[in-house]
Parts: C-alpha cells; sequence; structure tokens
C-alpha cells in the first residue's frame, strides 16, 4: 500500500512540471518560496529522502551563484541517487526575490531559512512517501538545518558548517585575510549585539557591515551552532574538507564536542564546495567557477553509508 502511495503522491505532485532525461527528476514547488527539483531512484520502491539545503547568498539549488557555477549540490544529489537514496534541493528564497524584483534586503531574516527548511520538511512528511527523511546542510545551511531539523526527520548532516556564531566566524576569516581590519570588525559586531546597530567600522568593511543587511546578521548571530546541535536526539554526522578556507576544520571540532555521538568525517583534500584540491589558493577559488569539475566521491560515499545503515 505504501508503495502505491508514493507513485501516486509522485505523479500528482509532478503533474505538468518538467522532467529531465537522465534521471527520474521532477521539478516541484514546495511553497510561494520554495521551488526545488526533487530526483526519486525507484518510485515504486520507498527510499530514503536527503533534503539538501544550500548555504550563504543567493545560492540556487545546485550550489551556484550568478558569478559562481560550480554544482556542486547537484553533483551531490546526482551521487547520492546513484546510492538509492532519494533527494531534494531547492533554491533560496532569495533567488526567487531577486528574480521577481521583490527582494528588501532590510526585512531579510535568517528564521525565514529556517521556516522555508521547515516547510519543506512537513511536506516531504505529508507525503508519507519515504522511508526516512535526512536533512543536509551546506555551509550556512548547516546551521538552518540543525535548527529545522528538531522538527520530524531521522537524521541531520552537517556538510562544511560552522561551530561558532556567525559574527565569531566573519572575524576569524577576516583575521587571516586582512589581520588589521579584525579590530573594526569586532568592534562592529559587539556593537550590533549591544546595540542593534553598527555605525563605527572601517569603509573597507562596509560591504559586511551595511546598514540594510545589519537586520539580517543580527537575526543570524541570535543562533549558536555549538547549542543547536547539541539538542538533536537524532544520528548526526558533521564532515569537513581539510583544504576549505571558508570554514575550517576547527569550527566541525567545535560540532563535534557539542555532539560527541556524532559521526565526524574530515576529508583529506576537499574544500568549500566538495572538489579535490591542493595547497594552492588560487587553485582552490578557481573550482568555485568550474561547473564541469565533479566533487569528490568520498562525500557521496560517507553521506550515503550514514543514510543507508
Amino acid at each position: 500500500m505504501k508503495n502505491l502511495g508514493l507513485l501516486i503522491w509522485l505523479l500528482t505532485a509532478t503533474m505538468g512540471l518538467s522532467q529531465t532525461s537522465e534521471r527520474n527528476s521532477r521539478d516541484i514547488s514546495v511553497s510561494p518560496f520554495i521551488d526545488g527539483t526533487i530526483m526519486v531512484p525507484n518510485p515504486n520502491e520507498p527510499s530514503p529522502l536527503a533534503i539538501i539545503i544550500a548555504g550563504s547568498g543567493p545560492t540556487d539549488r545546485n550550489g551556484n551563484q550568478s558569478m559562481a557555477k560550480n554544482n556542486s549540490l547537484k553533483f551531490l544529489a546526482e551521487g547520492l541517487y546513484d546510492k538509492g537514496i532519494a533527494t531534494f534541493r531547492y533554491d533560496k528564497r532569495i533567488l526567487k526575490q531577486l528574480k521577481e524584483k521583490t527582494l528588501d534586503e532590510a526585512s531579510i531574516s535568517f528564521n525565514d531559512f529556517i521556516k522555508d527548511a521547515e516547510d519543506v520538511i512537513s511536506y516531504f512528511n505529508r507525503s508519507n512517501a519515504f522511508s526516512k527523511i535526512y536533512i543536509i546542510g551546506h555551509s550556512q545551511g548547516s546551521l538552518v538545518g540543525m535548527v529545522a531539523a528538531q522538527s520530524k526527520v531521522d537524521g541531520f548532516i552537517s556538510l562544511a558548517g560552522a561551530g561558532q556564531e556567525i559574527d565569531d566566524v566573519i572575524v576569524d576569516q577576516i583575521e587571516r585575510n586582512s589581520p588589521g581590519l579584525k579590530e573594526s570588525a569586532r568592534k562592529g559586531f559587539d556593537d550590533l549585539r549591544a546595540n542593534g546597530i553598527a555605525l563605527d567600522y572601517s569603509p573597507y568593511l562596509a560591504s559586511i557591515f551595511r546598514q540594510e543587511i545589519q537586520p539580517f546578521l543580527i537575526s543570524w548571530m541570535k543562533y549558536d551552532p555549538k547549542e543547536e546541535i547539541a539538542k538533536l536526539r537524532i544520528p548526526v554526522l558533521i564532515i569537513n574538507g581539510d583544504k576549505d578556507f571558508q570554514v575550517s576544520v576547527s569550527e566541525a571540532e567545535l560540532l563535534k564536542e557539542a555532539q560527541p555521538n556524532a559521526q565526524y568525517t574530515i576529508i583529506p583534500n576537499m574544500n568549500h564546495i566538495l572538489k579535490e584540491v591542493g595547497d594552492d589558493y588560487i587553485e582552490n577559488s578557481k573550482t568555485y567557477n568550474n561547473p564541469s569539475l565533479p566533487n569528490m566521491k568520498e562525500v557521496t560515499e560517507v553521506i550515503s553509508a550514514f543514510i543507508l545503515k
């Protein structure tokens, strides 16, 4: 009976929508804000579903932005599909708002991203179409996913997710790349926390502290990944690459300390967008705009083994 329900659900949920030729894939709308792609290896048998949540910025379901096309999340979904795992990946709401010219930067809230993830979880839970539901949160999506995963899911995977609050992460990144700006950045974030506004900061940090996005930063800073991951009472997998120059291994270590029962995997030579690189920074950077470069196989192997065990 459940197999029949899965088949009916797939047909009714995707009627009139596009289908790709290579894999059993459909584009569906989960809510007015969420458009995405579902891939189901075998519609006649219930499989586990992995919901993939993208990282920061106007990132689409494939892991791409306008000036950075790498297909990291598309390749991840395809790799899991080939392992017998269904996936749903979706465009972030701000991408749709940009296309429709309805984006108001001052009204963006981190809570909206969490609400979107919770709506996706509820949508697929109502379908009763999958044997289990897992969340895979990449980068910023890790924090979004670990909060949303406190709803009804069967497991959570942090993929290149930060272990510190976002202001501490950004200050650490600034210290590594522009040490002279660290103090100004720290003061700016401290002012945001204390006063709800930052006015005194270096002009070189204007892109971070623009007035329009300060409310969003405040909403994001309210969440501590260590506290959120510690709340989970489901299987947890923490993955990071040791060539990730955006989110270092030390961030993954903080998550592991907060959730000692989690499976913890550091993949050698993997960067932030799941590609194999060496020690050269320029080589690492070039992978962000190489849509034909495949992901490392190890990341698919680790995730699929965690989901299927």
